[in-house]
């Protein structure tokens, strides 16, 4: 991640640890967790910015709706810097529904490359937006949980909250799993 005058950041409590948050003409670039794997120096981060703009105003929002169990896809403006693989890999992650979990095999095939299953595991770990581009949800062929930047506890904590979610009822005694919320 480059420097830039108008990149900030903010940091948000959550149940999994602070997050931060790194911003850059209205469009997240980065969601970073504490003592992550392949967060850059905080030096790159930016100034510290206004927690009440946005998109830090919505993007605090919708991770508190995302840990309370009422949200299941988010809808923030988002400008991951990658390579072209690596945007294809991150876009295909978005795709993968709330409360499922695919393996790296599958992943690899949704990018159009089944045998990039290494080159997609890769990529999967140098997602810049952890939680927004779900890439905790990507485990094993054989179901086990695989490698995460934020730590395997944090892995377990983010598909126990969404399967755990996903059979909760919603204001009009329907479950969840029915119809996706927003």
């Amino acid at each position: 991640m480059n420097s830039s005058a108008s990149r900030t950041h903010v940091v948000l409590p959550s149940p999994i640890g602070p997050l931060t948050v790194v911003a850059e003409d209205g469009r997240l670039l980065a969601l970073y967790m504490d003592s992550q794997q392949h967060r850059p120096a905080d030096e790159s981060l930016g100034t510290a910015g206004d927690p009440a703009a946005e998109p830090f105003a919505a993007a605090a929002e919708q991770l508190a709706a995302y840990f309370a169990g009422r949200l299941t896809a988010f809808d923030l403006p988002l400008a991951p810097a990658g390579t072209e693989f690596q945007r294809s890999v991150w876009a295909a992650l978005q795709t993968i529904p709330y409360g499922e979990t695919w393996s790296y095999a599958q992943l690899a095939e949704k990018v159009g490359n089944p045998s990039a299953v290494r080159a997609v595991g890769m990529a999967n770990g140098r997602n810049p937006i952890a939680l927004v581009i779900p890439c905790h949800r990507v485990i094993g062929s054989d179901g086990s949980l695989t490698g995460y930047g934020g730590g395997l506890e944090r892995k377990r904590f983010l598909l126990d909250l969404e399967s755990a979610a996903g059979a909760l009822p919603d204001h009009e005694g329907e479950s969840a799993a029915s119809e996706p919320r927003r």
